[in-house]
Order: C-alpha cells, then structure tokens, then sequence
C-alpha cells in the first residue's frame, strides 16, 4: 500500500474504525436488510472515509471543502440509518455506542 498523507489525518484514522464498526453492525441486520438497510449504511460509511481521503488531495480550499461536506454528510447519513435499524428493533442503543461516538 502506498503511503499517502491522508493516512495520517486523525479524522480518516477515526472514519477506517467507523466503517469498520458499520460493517460488524450490518451484520447484525436481518437477511431481508440485505440490499436495503445493510448496503446503504456500508455505502455510507466508504463515502466517509473516501471523501476525506480523496478531499485532502484537493489543490483549492474550496475543492477541499466540498469533499468534506460530503464526507459529514454521509456520517450524519449513517447515524440517521443507525437511528432507524434502532426504531426497527435490529440493534439497540448498546449495539451502536462505538459507531456513535465516531460520528460525534
């Protein structure tokens, strides 16, 4: 792998571990959640740490910005499905404490 310096922003570090709680999560989703709920959420949470990586390569500021705001638009995307896996009784509030306290 190479050594690029987004690697070794702390945000990118924190999103790596946030991904990898998504997926242990979605695991935890029943079969029928299979395309839906567990898909989107993984989606979500490679957005995360791909926008950061990819934005921290931006020449302009503004270009940098932008791929930030994406990137927290995909945690608060995440949270908003963990919030409904919680209402739909597939995890509860215990499962998604380490996930939480990446997207805070």
């Amino acid at each position: 792998m190479n050594e690029f310096s987004y690697k070794k922003l702390i945000v990118w570090q924190k999103s790596i571990l946030l991904m990898k709680e998504v997926y242990l999560l979605t695991d935890k989703l029943p079969k029928s959640e299979e395309y839906n709920l567990k898909a989107q959420l993984r989606r979500a949470a490679i957005s995360v740490l791909s926008n950061i990586a990819e934005g921290s390569t931006r020449r302009s500021s503004l270009d940098r910005r932008r791929f930030l705001e994406i990137a927290r638009g995909s945690a608060v995307e995440i949270d908003a499905q963990l919030e409904a896996s919680i209402v739909l009784n597939y995890l509860n509030n215990a499962d998604c404490t380490i996930a939480s306290n990446f997207l805070a």
